[in-house]
């Protein structure tokens, strides 16, 4: 429970921050070129609000609503969400949206992905200023890695160090480098000393990226680290050191290949209803083999750890100023790979792994972490701004694609089909939400 309160109180406080910065760069424009802005809310508030005030002498009602799906400027003379028609049934008033030459509502309506994108390029660059960067470089992991079946099948081996995909070099272990190795036709590993080449087939990143295994995972050295005690592997005499052969009859090759057939005998226990399991371990201690039978607890753990790899991480530090720069460069490769994996939102798979709230939340961590919650909502603000220029009625996008054709055309589009289009947009935004939420409840519930 304390889990959920933790999550849910970072994706309330990241959303309503996001929601305030967008709908504020709609709100900044309008005001720039003298429009009026009838209410400022976070959320929305069909029939009522949970709060609001109008400050003497405003003409803007800033309030919070009920519905957190989102929040809106009000704008005189312009259809939106609120659907206000019979304002716009009116003579035209100077101070409203209509009123105004094209160039004008055009920044207007790109006011909220604007303040978006450079909110999370501004989050991104503070990150990198005060806590840096770090990461273990690939070239840097002398054991290589982990490849599951899938890769194997192509033509890695485990110990395989990863160099380039597509004459690239492969820095870093993250979804980028997975990214890489999934559009990537040719892949060049070392391995024993010497270069080799991986001809790629055609492969998609939101398969492997589900597989589990893991497609590819740091290799880790089957050596004990540590035993605490009353755990299986102290009962069974086990000591810090020692390296694991076989399980079961099964040889390893790695501490990734234990925690594996680990996982399969749990699965098998749990459908035969045991709470514990007991396995049949061979192990060498000082070249000296030996064989014992493991039990593990009723969390089918052995209260054991392997040896760290004693990699050495890259760290970069940034100045103030430099850190700008560098979280540009980062922002916009976060984008560049978001706008890249909207293609599988369009496939079977991806239609199922699109997510509601639930999924959102789940990023967060489970305890509060502010850089990784800072990292998040940069990142949902990459989000929100890309899918808000999408060209679909009722976002920002659609708006902009209207007054894209007015400028061209020079006539605008009739306020009958602004109002038609704003309610086939809603429809299909509101349909959209209600399936990202089912998959949630889906996921929760098998």
């Amino acid at each position: 429970m304390e889990t959920f309160l933790i999550r849910a109180l970072q994706l309330v406080f990241s959303l309503s921050l996001l929601v305030i910065i967008h709908e504020g760069g709609h709100f900044f424009f309008a005001r720039l070129f003298k429009i009026r802005v009838e209410k400022f809310y976070i959320f929305f508030d069909p029939w009522f609000s949970l709060f609001k005030f109008k400050p003497k002498n405003s003409e803007t009602e800033y309030g919070i609503g009920w519905l957190p799906l989102g929040g809106y400027c009000k704008i005189s003379g312009m259809i939106d969400e609120s659907m206000d028609t019979e304002q716009m049934k009116q003579p035209p008033q100077p101070w409203e949206f209509r009123s105004k030459p094209a160039w004008q509502r055009l920044l207007v309506m790109i006011g909220g992905v604007l303040m978006n994108f450079l909110l999370a390029l501004f989050i991104y660059s503070m990150i990198l200023f005060t806590w840096g960067d770090q990461y273990i470089a690939l070239k840097d992991m002398s054991y290589g890695m982990k490849f599951n079946e899938t890769a194997r099948e192509i033509g890695f081996r485990d110990g395989d160090i990863l160099v380039s995909a597509d004459g690239k070099e492969l820095t870093r272990y993250n979804v980028d480098m997975l990214r890489s190795l999934a559009e990537a036709r040719e892949v060049v590993v070392l391995r024993d000393g010497k270069k080799e080449q991986i001809l790629m087939p055609e492969i998609s990143l939101l398969e492997i990226a589900k597989e589990d295994p893991p497609f590819v995972d740091m290799l880790i050295p089957n050596v004990v680290d540590s035993v605490l005690a009353d755990g299986g592997f102290a009962k069974a005499g086990l000591q810090k050191g020692d390296s694991l052969i076989a399980f079961n009859g099964t040889p390893l090759h790695s501490w990734n290949e234990f925690t594996e057939q680990l996982g399969e005998l749990r699965l098998r226990s749990e459908v035969e209803q045991k709470s514990s399991a007991s396995f049949s371990l061979v192990y060498s201690r000082a070249g000296v083999r030996d064989t014992v039978n493991v039990t593990t607890d009723d969390q089918f753990k052995v209260l054991a750890y392997s040896m760290n790899p004693g990699y050495q991480p890259t760290r970069l530090t940034y100045g103030f100023f430099e850190s700008f720069p560098a979280g540009v460069a980062l922002g916009i490769n976060t984008l560049k790979g978001y706008v890249n994996d909207m293609k599988y939102v369009f496939t079977k798979e991806g239609a199922k792994s699109v997510g509601g709230f639930g999924t959102i939340g789940s990023i967060f961590p489970k305890v509060w972490d502010w850089q990784r919650f800072w990292s998040m909502t940069a990142f949902l603000s990459i989000i929100l701004a890309f899918m808000n220029i999408l060209p679909i009625p009722a976002l920002d996008g659609g708006h902009v694609l209207f007054l894209l054709y007015e400028l061209v055309a020079r006539r605008k589009p009739s306020d009958k089909f602004l109002e038609y289009a704003q309610m086939v947009g809603m429809f299909l935004l509101f349909g959209l939400l209600i399936w990202a939420n089912f998959n949630d409840i889906l996921r929760f519930v098998f």
